[in-house]
């Protein structure tokens, strides 16, 4: 069942009696539901400003909205500049075009018939409107305001991480000492498993489904998976389109299945796997260095899944499954587990 964020919401808790993980479990739905009525884009609630609010009102009025909004789109500008302009939840005009686009393909590819694709002219003009130097963010007075009318905020490659790291955070106020939380797909640890054993988290086969392999990592950490095999259509063309927009092609970005990030900050990981999933492998590795100098502190590591020709000359880290290449950093040499 859709728990938010268009996804299915679950969670795992150890060590407590039945009363005590549903208490939790309740928060965490509630809290679940609440972050994706505040982030929507697409869906108004009476009394509640959230993002489309703030869409809505662009070249009108600012808006006046909960403190949460103000600090998820100052997350996501920090990532803007961490990704050297990639990441951008400005590109709202030119991501409503393909998101128009691929629910009118996904209705046709139900009935056998191939989508639409939209035009160049199209993409080019939607892609012309954005720009922080457009949003004015007053934190003061907790109000936002899109300067051009033309110019909408797209907070879909982050919204969920950063909602599951809240939760994570109102979870431990609460008491919850080990926890996984798995929100299609987005995977945040509390703590360490009671067994002392690592969490084992399987990364998506893009081809079908289950796990092209596990990933074992103790202890707490966020898990996400940027792929192509979601909310996918088949055009015209014959070829398929993701939802992930590269807004500097202004196309679906095309070189890898998936990007896993492995961090401590669920909200942070969801940013850095889409960002990876556009850029080229040599510029997600700098991206990846910028943020380690950043928070030295904080485990940061990656896995590509691409196709065996794609993987870049003078990779070491790199193992053939099935029919696809996985490409990872080096700190996740002794965690990953291949199949027999």
């Amino acid at each position: 069942m859709d728990s938010g964020f268009d996804t299915v919401f679950s969670m795992r808790e150890y060590g407590v009696e039945e009363a005590i993980f549903q208490q939790h479990f309740e928060q965490a739905k509630t809290l679940f539901r609440h972050y994706n009525d505040l982030f929507d884009i697409y869906n108004d609630y009476d009394g509640l400003p959230n993002i489309k609010t703030i869409n809505d009102n662009a070249g009108r009025q600012a808006v006046t909205v909960d403190p949460v909004i103000i600090e998820l789109l100052q997350e996501a500008k920090t990532f803007y500049t961490f990704s050297n302009d990639t990441f951008d939840i400005t590109s709202g005009a030119l991501l409503n075009v393909w998101h128009t686009y691929r629910e009118e393909g996904l209705a046709l590819n139900e009935k056998g018939e191939k989508g639409k694709l939209p035009t160049l002219e199209e993409l080019s003009e939607a892609g012309l409107h954005k720009g922080w130097d457009l949003v004015e963010i007053n934190v003061d007075a907790h109000t936002v305001y899109i300067k051009d009318a033309a110019v909408s905020l797209d907070v879909g490659g982050i919204a969920k991480g950063f909602a599951i790291e809240k939760i994570a955070h109102a979870l431990q106020e609460s008491g919850a000492k080990c926890v996984a939380i798995n929100a299609g797909g987005n995977v945040r640890t509390i703590g360490a498993k009671p067994d002392g054993n690592a969490w084992s988290i399987g990364i998506q086969n893009p081809g079908g489904a289950g796990s092209l392999f596990a990933l074992r990592v103790p202890g707490a950490h966020s898990f996400v998976t940027s792929g192509d095999y979601e909310r996918f259509y088949v055009a015209e063309d014959g070829n398929t389109y993701s939802h992930i927009i590269d807004p500097t092609t202004l196309y679906p970005a095309r070189r890898f299945h998936s990007v896993s990030i492995v961090t401590s900050d669920s909200g942070a990981a969801d940013c850095l796997s889409t960002t990876l999933f556009m850029l080229d492998y040599e510029s997600g590795l700098k991206v990846i260095d910028a943020y380690r100098k950043e928070h030295p502190q904080e485990m940061l590591e990656a896995i590509w899944i691409m196709d065996p020709e794609q993987v870049p000359d003078n990779v070491e880290n790199v193992h053939i499954v099935t029919q696809y290449a996985a490409v990872y950093t080096d700190g996740l040499k002794d965690a990953l587990v291949w199949p027999q």
